[in-house]
C-alpha cells in the first residue's frame, strides 16, 4: 500500500478510551509513521485542531460536552481540507446523510470489521471520500426523487437530536439540561417533531427509530 510509510497525522476522537485506543491500534498497521493523537471530548478536539495540523479526524456523533454534528462548521473553518470520518454507533440510516451534507467524507458504523474499517480510512486518505453502498444508494435516490425515504430524514438537526433523547427516555426537564433549553423551547420542538412525522404518542417516535435504523 502506498501510503503505509507516509507520516500522517490523525486524530481518533471517542468519549470511550476503548475506541480510541483501539483505533490508533488499526491505524499504526495501516500506517507505520502514523502520528495518532486519543481525544475524549469537543473541545479537546477543537484546540488540538488550531494548533496542529491534522489529516484525518475520526469522529464519533455523541459525546458527554455535546453532539459533534454542532461543532463540523467550526472544525472546518479550522482546519477546511481536514478529512473527517464519522465512526460511531448510531444508526447510518439516520445519521449519515447529515453528516455528509455537514461536509464529512465518510460515515461508518462501529460494528465494522477490521478490514473494513482499515478500507474506510484508506478511501478517506487517498480518495477523500467512503461511501457505504447503502449510502452509495440513498444519494443516488435523494438525487433521482428530490425526496427522503426515511421520514426521520425530515427533521432538523435539533429535532432529531431532540427525538433521540425523547427515544432514551429523557424527559422535558432532562432534555433542557442536557441542551441548556427553556422549557418552553423544548415543547415547541416535541410539537414540531409529532406534527412532522404525523404521529400522536412517544411510543410511535420509539417505533419510527426502530423500524429506520436497519433498513
Amino acid at each position: 500500500m502506498e501510503n503505509k510509510l507516509k507520516k500522517f497525522t490523525i486524530i481518533t476522537a471517542d468519549d470511550h478510551s476503548v475506541v480510541t485506543k483501539s483505533l490508533s491500534f488499526i491505524i499504526q498497521d495501516l500506517y507505520t509513521n502514523a502520528t495518532i493523537h486519543q481525544i475524549n471530548n469537543l473541545t479537546d478536539v477543537v484546540e488540538k485542531l488550531q494548533t496542529t495540523p491534522v489529516d484525518l479526524l475520526i469522529l464519533d456523533v455523541t459525546f458527554p460536552d455535546g453532539n459533534s454534528l454542532a461543532v463540523i462548521p467550526t472544525i472546518k473553518k479550522i482546519q477546511p481540507n481536514l478529512k473527517i470520518l464519522i465512526f460511531s454507533g448510531h444508526d447510518e440510516d439516520i445519521y449519515a446523510m447529515r453528516y455528509l451534507q455537514a461536509g464529512v467524507n465518510g460515515y461508518l458504523h462501529k460494528l465494522s470489521t477490521e478490514e473494513e474499517i482499515k478500507a474506510a480510512i484508506n478511501d478517506v486518505i487517498t480518495f477523500g471520500r467512503f461511501f457505504s453502498r447503502n449510502i452509495q444508494e440513498k444519494i443516488t435516490n435523494n438525487y433521482i426523487f428530490k425526496k427522503p425515504q426515511n421520514p426521520l430524514e425530515q427533521l432538523s438537526n435539533r429535532e432529531l437530536e431532540i427525538s433521540r433523547l425523547m427515544v432514551e427516555g429523557y424527559g422535558n426537564i432532562e432534555i433542557c439540561a442536557a441542551l441548556d433549553l427553556q422549557k418552553s423551547t423544548v415543547s415547541t420542538y416535541k410539537n414540531r417533531i409529532f406534527e412532522k412525522l404525523q404521529i400522536e404518542h412517544i411510543s410511535e417516535l420509539i417505533h419510527l427509530f426502530n423500524l429506520y435504523k436497519e433498513v
